[in-house]
């Protein structure tokens, strides 16, 4: 993956994965939701990984 876009809400929070190299629990920390599963809808197009639902990001990365 090259990009992550986590989305809680209205709060997006974009990584660039190659460059900016979280560690594991950040990554954890951002896409486990309240009860410790991954966030859903989960969608990976291309290599941008859309974690969680905002329709401004949708939008982007599906046209």
């Amino acid at each position: 993956m090259k990009t992550l876009h986590v989305c809680k809400g209205k709060v997006v929070t974009t990584i660039d994965l190659p460059n900016a190299k979280p560690d594991d629990k950040t990554l954890a920390e951002l896409m486990l939701g309240p009860t410790g599963n991954l966030r859903a809808p989960t969608l990976k197009i291309g290599k941008t990984l859309v974690v969680g639902f905002n329709e401004e990001i949708y939008s982007k990365s599906l046209l």
